[in-house]
């Protein structure tokens, strides 16, 4: 990288790039590392975490030539985060249930964001949650924070009864028509439906994902079927497109 970025020879492209640049390629990268696991491709794996290992490089020597850190300074960093988090392993604590373990953890987070903090504004537990995640994953991980400070409910039953309440305000603001109050009622049900997800033990963002590709299995399926008639979709009616999703649903069941 340092090759590459050299002005003496160097790759104009490699260049030119800075940390704002290099953005989207971070993330597009996790996502591709994320898909490999998905697909259970582990030479993709490989290949994947070789190009997300790159960004952490790319953005290390930016900030070396800047005088700031370098990739051994962001090795050393994690490493000694790792041991900070653990004194389970590497120091004597002792935790008797996971839930000793999880809120050692947190306490540890938290301690860390507020030696970071050099104002004098009140410290708030969900304060580093970034604000450019995945909106599931945002959503998940702030419930998360406050649940780890008491604010949770203490069993599932009454998160499916809000669930209830909240999908019946959205056919409410559905029906008064005022599209603002229908999308901030819309935004409350897909909370709760996050934090029902966070109660059963599943993850919101991979749960997504997985019903989405699911999906896209049964209308894939739909078209081939359609095209295989000689016709177009939108010369089926929603009965004969229905019908068909049904036999999508037990002809992709069997694979």
């Amino acid at each position: 990288m340092a090759r590459l970025r050299s002005p003496d020879g160097g790759c104009a492209w490699d260049i030119e790039q800075d940390f704002y640049s290099l953005i989207p390629y971070t993330i597009e990268e996790a996502y591709e590392v994320a898909d490999a696991i998905e697909r259970g491709d582990l030479e993709d794996l490989r290949l994947e975490l070789g190009d997300l290992l790159l960004q952490v490089v790319f953005h290390s020597r930016i900030a070396e030539e800047r005088g700031l850190f370098d990739f051994e300074q962001v090795a050393g960093g994690i490493a000694e985060k790792l041991v900070r988090r653990h004194p389970h392993v590497f120091g004597d604590a002792v935790y008797h249930s996971d839930e000793e373990r999880k809120q050692a953890w947190e306490q540890a987070k938290l301690e860390e964001r507020q030696s970071k903090r050099s104002d004098e504004l009140p410290d708030s537990v969900l304060d580093g949650v970034p604000g450019n995640l995945p909106a599931l994953v945002q959503c998940e991980k702030i419930q998360n924070r406050a649940a780890s400070h008491g604010f949770d409910w203490p069993e599932v039953l009454p998160v499916f009864d809000k669930v209830t309440e909240e999908l019946e305000e959205v056919r409410e603001a559905w029906e008064s028509g005022d599209q603002a109050h229908i999308q901030e009622e819309v935004g409350d049900l897909l909370l709760v439906a996050v934090n029902l997800a966070r109660h059963l033990k599943v993850n919101p963002e991979i749960a997504l994902r997985e019903s989405t590709k699911k999906f896209s299995s049964r209308f894939q399926y739909i078209e081939r079927h359609v095209q295989e008639s000689g016709r177009d979709l939108r010369d089926c009616n929603l009965a004969e497109l229905d019908a068909l999703w049904d036999q999508a649903k037990q002809a992709l069941k069997k694979r």
